[in-house]
């Protein structure tokens, strides 16, 4: 499993951001079509809203990459 580790410089992120910042997808936009298909989950529960405020200390999983959000 990959592993990426992101600091955030604000109160929260965008989940959609948060998955261009993390390099797998190229813009917000293709952020939102991921989280769309349901591949993605934060906290280890499936997340369908596209700009969830993804927060220090949540994890975000796509597929067998996983995020942590410090």
């Amino acid at each position: 499993m990959q592993q990426t580790v992101i600091e955030l410089t604000s109160e929260y992120i965008e989940l959609n951001q948060l998955l261009k910042v993390a390099g797998l997808v190229d813009s917000g936009g293709a952020g939102k079509h991921m989280v769309e298909s349901g591949v993605v989950s934060v906290d280890g529960k499936q997340e369908l809203r596209k700009t969830a405020k993804i927060r220090s200390g949540q994890v975000v999983k796509v597929g067998d990459v996983r995020i942590s959000v410090k």
